[in-house]
């Protein structure tokens, strides 16, 4: 009997801090878990199996509203992609790399309104390909969410040049 009412005051207590955790997230914690997110479902390590990759993009293609608006200033692939064919390219490009890193840095995040978040970031990408170039890219990028049904997601990515003496 006495176990039973310890076991039960840890549960309480237990569900407390959880409830505690949970609704004292602020929207700008919600967006970064996004980036977080973003990072984990396209970075790869060497030797992944297909599982994991499967379930990385399961979980990338929740993270994007059904229109996506990318601009990269001189680049083709600026444009308006669907999510599923957000989630074609991101399949064919994590392909063509062994180890793959991607990472977010210096976030400013603002909120225009109630149900919009603008995040201005630096974002680096870095691995190796299939074929054992290294590559290191890094790139202040603006993005734009929106929440819908309780869930920030990606509406709108933009690649912002930064001027080179």
């Amino acid at each position: 009997m006495r176990a039973r009412h310890i076991v039960i005051t840890i549960l309480i207590i237990g569900l407390g801090v959880g409830a505690i955790f949970y609704f004292s997230q602020t929207e700008e914690k919600k967006v970064r878990k996004q980036f977080r997110l973003l990072a984990e479902s396209v970075s790869k390590k060497t030797g992944e199996n297909p599982f994991v990759m499967a379930q990385k993009m399961k979980n990338l293609q929740v993270l994007f509203e059904e229109n996506l608006t990318v601009n990269v200033a001189a680049d083709s692939f600026s444009g308006s992609y669907s999510r599923e064919e957000v989630l074609s390219y991101a399949t064919a490009s994590r392909t063509g790399f062994s180890d793959l890193s991607l990472k977010f840095f210096d976030f400013h995040i603002d909120f225009p309104e109630k149900i919009t978040a603008r995040a201005m970031l630096t974002a680096r990408l870095a691995g190796r390909t299939t074929g054992g170039e290294q590559m290191d890219e890094t790139r202040e990028i603006e993005c734009v969410l929106k929440k819908v049904e309780k869930k920030w997601r990606f509406t709108h990515i933009e690649v912002v040049e930064v001027l080179k003496k």
